[in-house]
């Protein structure tokens, strides 16, 4: 607890609590460690869930096991037994998991699924670990008995690509008294945000091969080093965006096999991209037949029992995380899907939901009392502790990044520390701001010191994941960055043969934003696909208030593939400014620089990561001869130059200009440093300059 506290003195009157959150975990672990006969601990048969229950292979047999204690009767059904109910009947034990031997084993691909008999009645239901579900003619979902013959042949292993992809140049050296600075950094996390289906440009469902063939080659190409995947769990409804999960095990058969997404993985391994999963964790689809909501008859089967166990906003089911089987399924989830398929590590949707009673529901959340009073969650505490110990046993390279929106202090901390232990958090309130701050002032009204300010104001000692926007901002209703900036303008002026002044503004400014939030509002950055050439279309799934229409659920390539159109210079400009941390490990500095800041001007100068990046927001004015402070007493170059004519600019500032410095000791130092350089910045414009050895 000292060091959460040492971090940050304003939780010293909290200590108390979090110690109980802390003693908390532990008493849970304790718990799993003395269930386990064999010693396993988090390893062990809490992890291990999805090779006990649902079918598994033993010798030329197969068992099958269901947890559904207050069931009256189970009985196994599918194409291989004609559907019969009284055929392959299944028999209880003392902790309520029914059981099954089938000696001759199922052949691969049989459709299944589990009569129960309960208080609700008679019902077919979808096995709780089933691997596969495929949706038939008639609408309705069945599961899959999923064992290839020849299982898949993995290729590549992403840590063989895990290196820097520099041109030659190394991390530069700060002079003497700024603070060493080492030259084997590694590269922030930089996160391509996907969404399979909807990631090809005809109006379908869009597939894993065509992702892995036409997908991948383009977030390799703008620099990325991980792509993070929604909707890959099994979901009834596809415009939930894959929040409402249904078979936690299953692949989304939409999207296609098992294997082509083993493919994907693999294929994206072998470009040294990482593969992070959206995995929800934080509630499940309230469908009861296709889901495990009542599974066994009873509310309180999976899920808390009454309003508890609800989440009204979100019209789904909760989980009850104190309950050792629930800890199974969910932990057996995570093993399952970093073993089998391969992922680097997952994004944990909805945490701000599990660590509140009320899930944080209509809260705002004003000071620390919140994240310490009697609302607060200790299981669902005690769960996120457990997963990140897990996650990182079974990989200790891979990634866990919290969807967290309250601020809950210590979330991206070691458990050690009583933290949660996650590596990242996202930076929720960026996205918001930007969005405020557009609708409500024009940019020339912007003041500087408080979009910094903001752009800096993150827990200390905890990773952030900065985005300028997500899929959120990109669904029917709202608007993207670029439609906030251009709007309808975007359909019919981006031609390159003429000019616009909405569109010169907005191709200037989606620069200036998403380079500003880059280089300043964390340690990692995400944009989610079409956002970074600026796609001029929302997001609409196909749904009956659009006639079950996929024109908006795609993304129009062509757009940025076009060389008559502007969409390419944004495009570009997202690729080079990936190379601000590829090359020069600029996320991976946690130390940031003001150097120089001028509200009338519209002046912003800072450092980070040996570079200086200078901005200059000012709608008309261009700044000759424009006299900045510098960190280092040496000459600078400009690496990337938001004017150049490659990324839409006007071209007038010359490609890699180089900036002397000068000594400015004997006048007096400018804003704390005794050297300086001179430049020229175009309105609305910003250059990112390196120091010549």
């Amino acid at each position: 607890m000292n060091a959460l506290i040492k971090l940050d003195p304003l939780l010293k009157p909290y200590a108390a609590q979090l110690r109980q959150r802390y003693a908390h975990y532990l008493q849970r672990k304790a718990e799993i460690e003395n269930a386990d006969s064999q010693g396993g601990g988090i390893l062990g048969q809490i992890s291990q869930g999805h090779r006990y229950f649902g079918f598994n292979r033993s010798g030329t047999g197969i068992w099958y096991r269901e947890w559904a204690p207050a069931a009256h009767a189970l009985s196994l059904i599918g194409d291989f037994n004609g559907w019969d109910r009284g055929a392959h009947t299944m028999t209880r034990d003392e902790w309520g998991v029914w059981h099954l031997f089938l000696p001759d084993g199922l052949p691969h691909g049989s459709r299944v699924k589990v009569h129960v008999v309960s208080e609700l009645g008679a019902r077919d239901r979808i096995p709780a670990y089933i691997q596969r579900v495929v949706q038939e003619e008639n609408a309705a979902f069945v599961g899959q008995y999923w064992a290839p013959p020849e299982p898949y042949q993995w290729q590549n292993d992403v840590s063989e690509h895990e290196r820097s992809r520099g041109t030659g140049l190394e991390p530069p050296q700060q002079s003497p008294g700024t603070g060493p600075r080492t030259t084997d950094r590694k590269e922030g996390l930089r996160i391509y945000e996907a969404h399979i289906g909807m990631a090809q440009e005809a109006e379908k469902v869009g597939s894993f091969t065509e992702f892995t063939q036409h997908i991948l080659p383009r977030i390799k190409a703008l620099g990325y080093n991980a792509v993070q995947l929604m909707a890959i769990m099994e979901h009834p409804y596809y415009a939930s965006f894959g929040y409402h999960v249904s078979n936690f095990f299953a692949v989304s058969s939409r999207f296609g096999t098992p294997e082509e997404l083993k493919h994907l993985i693999d294929t994206a391994h072998g470009m040294g991209l990482r593969v992070i999963m959206d995995l929800v964790h934080s509630h499940a689809v309230k469908n009861v037949e296709e889901g495990l909501n009542r599974f066994d008859g009873t509310e309180h089967h999976y899920f808390h029992a009454g309003a508890k166990g609800t989440h009204t906003a979100w019209d789904s089911r909760c989980f009850d995380y104190r309950q050792y089987e629930v800890l199974r399924l969910l932990l057996s989830n995570i093993r399952y899907w970093l073993k089998n398929y391969r992922f680097d590590g997952f994004r944990i949707d909805g945490v701000t939901s599990m660590l509140y009673r009320d899930h944080g529901i209509g809260r705002k959340f004003t000071g620390y009392d919140d994240y310490f009073n009697t609302h607060v969650e200790l299981d669902a505490i005690a769960y996120l502790m457990l997963a990140n110990e897990l996650i990182h046993a079974v990989n200790p390279n891979a990634i866990s990044i919290a969807e967290e929106v309250s601020g809950m202090p210590g979330i991206a901390r070691p458990t050690e520390e009583g933290g949660l232990g996650f590596d990242y958090r996202l930076a929720m309130g960026i996205p918001d701001y930007w969005i405020q701050l557009l609708k409500e002032k024009s940019d020339e009204d912007w003041h500087l010191g408080d979009i910094y300010g903001m752009l800096l104001n993150r827990r200390a000692g905890e990773k952030h994941i900065a985005y300028v926007e997500s899929h959120d901002q990109g669904i029917v209703g709202d608007k993207t960055l670029a439609m906030q900036l251009m709007d309808a303008e975007l359909y019919d002026k981006m031609g390159i043969f003429s000019e616009n002044p909405v569109i010169a503004r907005g191709i200037a400014m989606h620069k200036l934003i998403r380079l500003l939030t880059f280089s300043l509002g964390g340690e990692g950055y995400l944009n989610f696909m079409g956002n970074e050439f600026g796609h001029p279309e929302w997001i609409d799934f196909p749904r009956a208030g659009n006639n079950h229409s996929y024109h908006y659920a795609r993304r129009q390539w062509h757009l940025v593939d076009d060389d008559t159109l502007r969409y390419q210079h944004l495009n570009a400009f997202d690729a080079a400014m990936q190379q601000l941390d590829a090359h020069f490990h600029l996320l991976s500095d946690t130390e940031v620089q003001l150097l120089f800041i001028h509200e009338e001007a519209k002046q912003l100068v800072y450092a980070r990561g040996g570079l200086v990046c200078v901005f200059n927001f000012h709608p008309t004015a261009s700044y000759r001869d424009w006299r900045i402070p510098v960190p280092q007493p040496a000459d600078y170059r400009v690496v990337l130059n938001t004017d150049d004519i490659g990324y839409g600019g006007q071209g007038h500032v010359e490609a890699a200009a180089h900036y002397p410095w000068q000594d400015i000791s004997m006048d007096g130092p400018m804003d704390g440093q005794a050297q300086s350089i001179q430049l020229y910045v175009p309105a609305r414009s910003a250059q990112v300059l390196l120091p010549v050895p």
